[in-house]
């Protein structure tokens, strides 16, 4: 007999997903023929595998140490913790951490998370990181991957938002789908926008381009997007903005500021090249200036991301 204690990072799901995921070469006919067999047990009792596990719950299970091993697929867990444990340990700017999330401030330049295995990500440098914290062991990351909720351009600086528990992770995701945070992006966008605007376009994308279009009117397969731009500083040739993001559709932010003809600066896909490649030769900007830099989450929680050097260069520079 084997018992298995419930902690923090795995509660909040019901039974048989959970025993799904730690006897991973189990199917769910075996999983609940043992629940009936009454050869797994919860708190000491028989369960259907619909209960929904809390922190401390006892779970016992009756197999032989060969169908224990086998069941858990033993080696694929040992497989992944030597992968985790081969995690190269990267710089990782946290702007807060308790035990459920973490938030970060991630470079320009650097994925959210890894399009294949060997990719430099924030993902990869959380998992890295807690590793080597003792944060995470070769048993909970079986059961639960640690992993970014929300996701930047790479060449998008800023806050990344990660679940370290399955109720930070079931937290954050909620928030997002209830639109209940409040999202604020700093940015410099080309020409001088002197007056606040709401803006409220549909959004077309083209998977196989990558790239989106806005536009007035609603057609089949548009998504409505609402972005609100604020002018921080005029400049010249350009003005420095805060948008607060009201709905988070791929790349809304930088195709709904070109399509009222001010694009972020340093943008390649929705940008200006003639005002780009001036930025680029003057000021060395060779990324778009987009930053995310503050996340307010509804139960008043705020986290603030400072800004690339580069950000404070060109306002000094321009003030």
């Amino acid at each position: 007999m084997k018992e298995l204690t419930i902690d923090k990072t795995t509660a909040g799901q019901r039974l048989n997903k959970y025993l799904l995921k730690y006897f991973k070469n189990a199917g769910s006919s075996f999983i609940y023929k043992m629940l009936r067999k009454k050869n797994i047990v919860l708190n000491g009792k028989k369960a259907t595998g619909s209960e929904m596990l809390k922190e401390e719950d006892k779970i016992k299970v009756f197999f032989s140490d060969e169908t224990f091993a086998k069941m858990r697929g033993e080696a694929a867990a040992k497989a992944s913790a030597n992968r985790l444990a081969s995690l190269p340990v990267k710089p990782l700017d946290i702007v807060y951490e308790d035990e459920d999330i973490l938030v970060i401030n991630k470079p320009a330049g650097l994925l959210s998370q890894g399009a294949k295995e060997g990719d430099d990500s924030v993902n990869s440098r959380i998992l890295a990181y807690l590793w080597k914290e003792k944060k995470i062991t070769e048993e909970s990351f079986a059961l639960f991957h640690p992993s970014v909720v929300n996701r930047l351009d790479r060449n998008t600086s800023g806050l990344v938002l990660a679940g370290k528990t399955l109720a930070g992770s079931q937290m954050l995701t909620e928030e997002i789908r209830n639109h209940s945070s409040q999202k604020y992006y700093h940015c410099f966008v080309a020409g001088r926008l002197e007056e606040e605007r709401q803006l409220r376009d549909y959004l077309i994308k083209d998977v196989a381009q990558n790239r989106v279009y806005v536009r007035k009117d609603f057609c089949v397969g548009a998504l409505q997007i609402k972005t609100d731009v604020t002018p921080l500083q005029v400049f010249e040739d350009c003005t420095y903005v805060r948008v607060k993001l009201l709905t988070g559709r791929t790349h809304q932010i930088r195709a709904h500021l070109a399509s009222i003809g001010h694009p972020v600066i340093g943008d390649p896909k929705y940008g200006d090249k003639k005002i780009n490649a001036i930025f680029r030769q003057r000021d060395h900007v060779h990324s778009q200036l987009l930053h995310a830099a503050e996340y307010i989450m509804s139960d008043g929680r705020s986290f603030q991301a400072k800004e690339p050097e580069l950000f404070d260069t060109l306002l000094k520079r321009k003030g």
